[in-house]
């Protein structure tokens, strides 16, 4: 929704005060919803934090009912706000669910891998490649989602269908990521960076060395 009050802001000059009015009302929104998300855990501070969030979104609420009751209201503004009120149940999930996210654009940039790949190598030239493709891609993004290295989980997962042949292990679904241990998950997760080692007690202190000297 903001990217429709973005498009007014840069397509009407004579409109920027008021699409970025629309901006900052929506970005303490998020402020808020923030703030309620990082007390989830804590049912005192949720509660404050959602009365926060909701008179927020009431305020919202309001302020697009009584401007589109405006009857001098520009063609670009009753546009923005005519979807905002009909998207308005949608928009709004994430305040009886706090787990939801209040946008789409984390799906947004999971999607950006395929994207990108189509442009690259123009899609799939066959039904069953697109459909191998689609697999891929959702398998892949699971296993970042739970944290695994895909190039590690790959060649874990391979070297079993090797050893049966060519064929899928007996128990796949063991390389599912909710079916491995921790420890598991750690090997197949990103590597730790390394602690640098302690000084080397027996090593003299140069500015010691040139006091002594």
């Amino acid at each position: 929704m903001r990217r429709d009050f973005l498009t007014v802001l840069t397509g009407w000059t004579e409109l920027t005060d008021w699409a970025w009015s629309w901006l900052e009302d929506i970005g303490l929104l998020y402020h808020r919803n923030d703030q309620r998300v990082v007390v989830l855990e804590d049912a005192d501070q949720f509660a404050a934090a959602d009365q926060q969030v909701r008179a927020q979104l009431e305020h919202l609420r309001q302020r697009y009912e009584a401007e589109l009751a405006d009857p001098d209201l520009r063609q670009p503004q009753r546009k923005v706000l005519t979807s905002l009120q009909e998207h308005w149940s949608g928009l709004t999930v994430f305040v009886a669910h706090p787990e939801v996210p209040m946008d789409n654009n984390t799906a947004e940039r999971r999607l950006r891998g395929p994207v990108v790949a189509r442009k690259n190598f123009y899609g799939s030239g066959a039904i069953w490649s697109g459909r191998l493709a689609a697999m891929l891609f959702s398998l892949f993004q699971t296993m970042q989602t739970w944290g695994l290295v895909i190039n590690k989980w790959l060649t874990v997962y391979l070297t079993e269908c090797a050893k049966a042949g060519g064929k899928p292990p007996p128990d796949p679904e063991r390389y599912l990521p909710w079916n491995m241990s921790v420890e598991e998950r750690e090997r197949l997760g990103p590597a730790k960076a390394k602690a640098p080692d302690p000084p080397d007690a027996a090593a003299p202190n140069p500015d010691t060395a040139e006091t002594a000297a």
